[in-house]
């Protein structure tokens, strides 16, 4: 496959692009993907094309690629093979729910790391993929990976984890980029948990990690009560939980319980 054109524009800043060149690590990040022949693989943010070259050599059914930068979506489309359909896009725009279950998606990108947990916190929700594994910022993917009781424990570790199974595949340094970024990555894979273990209600769950983790550093039983959370205040003891305790020391298994009474309450009221 010829390469990209040379008078290529300089990397965006107002995107986050530092695209990824080396080819090494692009085949290693398309071998987590784990693709068969019958799979749909979507890349988002392909940039020069590295990782879809890799991916383009795995085995799959289709490969569709969300670009954002207008020149690259048309070299991408350019230079595709017969497979592969490059789509000018905004991943944040991307509806996820289209991946539907049972249909071979996965999902695999070098996220900017300014719309990266935006962008996971949707897809391991919304998506029916079978497989993700993204390239991160480090600091992101430690709190993606993050246990209960860690500084990097939060939010987003929390609404991940009860999606999906996510997992810390190897790091790497500024040298694969062009141009390098100031700080280490990660890359990680997801598996989707299987849909009875996910939150029943995912909307009472997202409210209850804002209001708690806004506040993290405050006891539970403060939290809840300024947010005028009464009840599920006096239900933490049922639950073998502490009012003095923090939101970062309770597990995913605690914030499902409190989103379910949660959204009790607010039916009942």
């Amino acid at each position: 496959m010829t390469e990209p054109a040379q008078d290529a524009p300089r990397p965006k800043k107002s995107l986050g692009q530092h695209f990824l060149r080396n080819e090494g690590v692009c085949r290693r990040i398309a071998q987590l993907v784990q693709p068969s022949p019958e799979d749909r693989l979507l890349e988002i943010g392909p940039g020069p094309g590295a990782l879809t070259r890799a991916l383009e050599a795995q085995p799959h059914k289709s490969l569709l690629l969300l670009e954002k930068d207008r020149h690259w979506a048309a070299e991408r489309q350019r230079l595709a093979t017969q497979d592969t359909q490059a789509v000018l896009m905004d991943a944040l725009r991307f509806d996820w729910r289209r991946l539907s279950p049972g249909e071979g998606w996965k999902v695999v990108g070098n996220l900017p790391y300014n719309v990266a947990s935006p962008l996971i916190w949707d897809i391991v929700a919304q998506s029916g993929a079978e497989r993700c594994v993204f390239m991160v910022q480090k600091e992101v993917g430690l709190r993606l990976a993050a246990v209960p009781g860690s500084r990097q424990y939060g939010a987003l570790s929390v609404w991940v984890q009860a999606h999906s199974r996510p997992r810390l595949e190897f790091s790497l340094g500024p040298g694969a980029f062009s141009p390098p970024p100031k700080v280490d990555s990660a890359v990680l894979s997801f598996l989707p948990l299987a849909p009875e273990a996910r939150p029943r209600h995912p909307a009472m769950l997202e409210r209850l990690l804002r209001i708690c983790f806004q506040q993290r550093r405050k006891q539970l039983g403060g939290i809840f009560g300024r947010a005028g959370l009464h009840r599920l205040a006096g239900e933490l003891p049922k639950l073998g939980l502490s009012p003095q305790l923090r939101p970062e020391a309770l597990a995913v298994a605690d914030f499902l319980r409190l989103s379910e009474l949660l959204a009790a309450d607010t039916a009942a009221a």
